[in-house]
């Protein structure tokens, strides 16, 4: 079925353009005067539409949809005749014609107009000059236009060639001016319970779900001035009471024509302020919709509520002669299409059936257990829901929720309810509802008087319960199936992003964000470095950023939870208490009842009590275990009055077990990270030695993530007096094993540079070494030499190239020619004979070292090369060696997009030349 309703103004015409002029047959004789042509003087000032499937069940439907529409516009008195009226018409069209029915109500001055049209023309119609001939009153169809003639104050029948369309009007009863509705005189101590002054927001909203208008009553009801929340979306303030995912959002009741019912609005406080909301879709003159929202305190509702009816007997059920269908009676047609709405509905009529104060229901756990509140109405706030009482909540048959149980008075039997402590209410009647002999759920009303309820009531609540368990259990478990390919959805993409890094900080971050606000209002994660080690507060996030300082604040004052392995959330009330202590000692200090001098703390009122609000409500504790060890906990919140359901609890505990081994995995890779970076630092030289007369600069890439240290190594020393060592190798291959004898290399270079052997004499040594590592040896290419600045400002220096790319010499006059020859390299052969070449470095003069790294930079099949270095070098004229090696490199990187795939060094030393102006 489909509806709409559009409140105000002339409605189009709902019959499709282009069609052929209508054609209207008028019955003639007697029931002539009862015809007449539709009123286009008239004003339209309501409209309301809806399509029904040709199935028999359609009926009912329609008979629902128009009784509702006639009583929200408050034509109770015609209630009946038009429902009787329709029913017959939806009959004629869905049953006997075969074809769905569509339904149109339009309210103006002078009454309302009701048409029913189907998709069957051909039928026929009397004719306008015949004699009329109505048939049997008896006969199984044909009765509509009978008892529209005998009914309706005008009726007619048009119809294209598509279309058939009966309508009939009925002309509203006089009555007395300005009376809509009324209710009996009542003694003043039965009337609904308000404040002093009773508030009612008045809250605009456009079609994008912004607020437009926010009146005085509204500033004093949330604490927040206009200015503060126009032109934000409604949504940021609304505490939807429905589970994300399960059933009609607020989005969604914002676009309904007329929507009635319960939810919380978070006060500037952070508090949220049960309301109970009527809401009217309406439009401008311009076209444009917009939703006005009336808000009063919950336990105010009777001021907004609309009256209540009793279900009318319908005796015109179809002509196939079915009874109504007692679930049907009890709900409501439609029902709901999603459990919260249904389980809300039943909670509702159950109240009204038993004429209670309030009523609720509640849905049994998986193992049966448990009961978990899931709806109630009438209760002063929303705090029970998802809240968790047993089964078996004592001895004998009133203490168990499988049998029905009437309690007189419960203040004889403190708790026989717990559901009820502290709520007002006197007498309870419950009942269960059970689906193939298996408990599913409780239901329940409750009165503030005592004595209210007898075993009649009860068999009335369980009849009802009886209807209604079927459909529950079936949405219910729709609604599971619902929860449980989210929650598949949701533990893989989680899965995902916790897989993605390796950083402890990260990994805390991301537990805590997929927590809040999928799971939880807040959330605070504790990590155990170690079993000697108390736990530690790491991260605190909540939907409310504001809030994430007091909650850190309040947390640090409390012993955190004791690091128990055992699986599973456990309740953890310390943060209430002491929030809530803390809210009560700065309540007492602001009023000067604290006992000590009054102080200005007035500002710091407001920040204690949204904390207390934020953590007030339930709190859990899930141990975050890996490996057999609990390395921290996650702790789950809700603000004050909410509790968790037990699917999201049990989804909790999924997430913090994929948590547990993603934290400990970044904490191991974390720590063999620092060992690793710890042990290659160790490899590099600690600084470079300041030389007189001689400009020295180094740059080194080590390639592969994380690494330090490759096999490509460098050094520049001191060696005695006036002399000093320099080396530039590069250790076949990369990584660590590579890097073993980049140490090896180093440390043997400067040992035996220190014993005043010669260059070869140190590189033959060298080689003998590394011949002695056996399997784990590895070739070396080497250039190792050692340097004297001289006193005229010139450099001598004394190389041996062992198979290493050749030293460049950088002239003054910008021409570039190898430094040294080459040589074999290292650890390939045992006799090595090795000889060492002078080089004299004038002033202005750079001698540039790299590793094969530089020159075979590769992009496709272009190399760089020696002769690239060499062009390169060419334009490094006049340039300190420091920015010599900065444009080597930077012309390395330019020369391909990728990465670097092998390490790099680059050795720049150059001799300063006479100062120019």
């Amino acid at each position: 079925m489909t509806t709409g309703l559009i409140p105000g103004g002339q409605p189009p015409d709902p019959r499709p353009t282009g069609a052929l002029p209508q054609q209207r047959r008028e019955p003639a004789g007697h029931a002539a005067q009862h015809v007449e042509n539709r009123s286009r003087s008239s004003v339209i000032t309501a409209r309301a539409a809806a399509s029904f499937e040709p199935v028999g069940r359609s009926v009912a439907s329609a008979r629902s949809f128009v009784r509702d529409t006639l009583q929200g516009w408050g034509f109770a008195d015609i209630v009946d005749d038009a429902v009787v009226l329709t029913s017959e018409l939806v009959t004629n069209a869905v049953v006997h014609a075969g074809t769905s029915a569509d339904v149109l109500c339009l309210r103006s001055d002078e009454g309302v107009r009701i048409e029913v049209a189907d998709r069957y023309p051909e039928r026929e119609i009397p004719l306008q000059g015949a004699a009329i001939n109505m048939g049997s009153p008896d006969r199984e169809g044909g009765r509509g236009l009978q008892l529209c003639a005998a009914l309706a104050g005008r009726w007619g029948v048009e119809y294209i060639p598509t279309h058939k369309t009966v309508w009939f009007q009925l002309d509203l009863p006089a009555r007395a001016v300005g009376t809509r509705t009324a209710g009996p005189a009542l003694p003043s101590d039965l009337l609904p319970l308000a404040d002093s002054r009773v508030r009612v927001a008045v809250v605009q909203v456009d079609r994008t779900g912004h607020i437009a208008a926010w009146n005085e009553d509204a500033e004093d009801l949330f604490g927040y001035a206009a200015e503060q929340v126009v032109g934000k979306p409604l949504t940021d303030l609304a505490a939807w009471p429905h589970t994300p995912g399960t059933s009609t959002g607020i989005a969604e009741a914002l676009r309904l024509s007329r929507w009635e019912g319960s939810y919380g609005i978070r006060a500037a406080t952070g508090r949220v302020t049960p309301v109970y909301a009527s809401h009217l879709r309406v439009r401008d003159t311009a076209g444009e919709p917009s939703t006005v929202c009336l808000l009063v305190r919950d336990h105010e509702r009777a001021v907004l509520q609309t009256p209540l009816r009793g279900p009318a007997s319908d005796t015109s059920g179809g002509s196939e002669g079915q009874s109504t269908d007692p679930f049907e009676v009890f709900i409501g047609s439609p029902a709901p299409d999603d459990l919260d709405g249904l389980l809300q509905r039943t909670v509702e009529r159950a109240r009204d059936m038993l004429d209670g104060d309030s009523a609720f229901l509640l849905l049994a756990t998986d193992d049966e257990t448990e009961l978990e509140v899931r709806a109630s109405t009438g209760l002063p706030s929303a705090r029970q829901r998802f809240a968790r009482v047993p089964v078996e909540a004592g001895p004998g048959r009133y203490g168990s929720a499988r049998m029905p149980a009437v309690h007189d008075d419960l203040t004889a039997v403190p708790g026989a309810v717990p559901l009820l402590n502290g709520t007002g209410m006197r007498s309870v009647v419950t009942v269960p509802l059970k689906v193939e002999g298996r408990l599913t759920g409780s239901l329940g009303v409750a009165a503030e008087a005592p004595a209210r309820y007898s075993n009649e009531e009860a068999l009335r609540l369980q009849f009802a319960a009886d209807r209604i368990a079927l459909a529950v259990e079936s949405a219910r478990l729709g609604e599971l199936e619902r929860l449980r390919r989210g929650s598949l959805s949701f533990l893989v993409e989680a899965s995902d992003l916790l897989a993605g890094t390796l950083d402890r900080d990260q990994t805390l971050a991301l537990m805590a964000q997929m927590t809040v606000p999928t799971l939880a209002t807040w959330c605070a994660v504790y990590t155990i470095a170690d079993q000697a080690s108390e736990p530690y507060l790491s991260y605190v996030l909540h939907e409310d950023e504001e809030l994430i300082d007091g909650i850190k604040s309040l947390l640090s004052k409390v012993p955190a939870p004791d690091p128990v392995p055992t699986p599973g959330a456990r309740v953890w009330t310390a943060p209430g208490e002491v929030a809530h202590q803390a809210a009560l000692r700065s309540s007492m200090r602001s009023l000067g009842l604290s006992g000590s001098p009054t102080r200005q703390v007035t500002p710091g009122i407001g920040p204690t009590l949204a904390t207390a609000s934020a953590v007030g409500g339930e709190t859990v504790v899930l141990p975050l275990v890996a490996r057999n060890r609990v390395i921290g906990m996650l702790t789950l919140g809700k603000p004050t009055d909410e509790h968790f359901r037990q699917e999201i609890l049990e989804l909790a505990e999924d997430l913090s077990r994929r948590a547990a081994l993603a934290l400990d995995n970044a904490r191991l890779y974390s720590e063999r990270t620092a060992i690793s970076q710890s042990l290659q630092r160790s490899l590099l030289p600690p600084e470079l030695p300041e030389i007189d007369g001689v400009e020295v600069e180094v740059i080194y890439r080590a390639a592969g993530e994380g690494n330090e240290v490759g096999g490509d190594f460098y050094d520049v020393f001191p060696i005695r007096d006036g002399a000093y060592g320099f080396a530039i190798g590069d250790v076949c291959g990369t990584g660590p094993n590579a890097a073993a004898v980049t140490g090896l290399a180093r440390h043997a270079l400067r040992l035996l540079a220190r014993e005043g052997l010669t260059g070869p004499t140190v590189l033959e040594r060298l080689n003998s070494a590394i011949l002695d590592e056996g399997a784990r040896s590895r070739f070396l290419t080497l250039l190792y030499g050692e340097m004297r600045p001289q006193e005229d400002g010139s450099a001598e220096l004394k190389v041996v190239c062992a198979g290493h790319p050749l030293p460049l010499r950088l002239r003054q006059d910008g021409t570039v020619e190898p430094a040294a020859e080459p040589q074999p390299l290292l650890g390939v052969i045992e006799d090595l004979e090795l000889y060492e070449q002078t080089v004299t470095l004038d002033p202005g003069d750079v001698l540039l070292c790299v590793t094969d790294g530089v020159t075979e930079r590769r992009e496709g099949a272009r190399m760089l090369g020696d002769d690239g270095l060499a062009d390169v070098l060419t334009t490094c004229t006049g340039l300190t060696a420091g920015a010599v090696a900065a444009r080597i490199m930077r012309a390395v990187e330019r020369f391909a997009s990728d990465a670097p795939s092998d390490d790099m060094a680059i050795l720049a030393m150059r001799v300063p030349g006479p100062h120019k102006d």
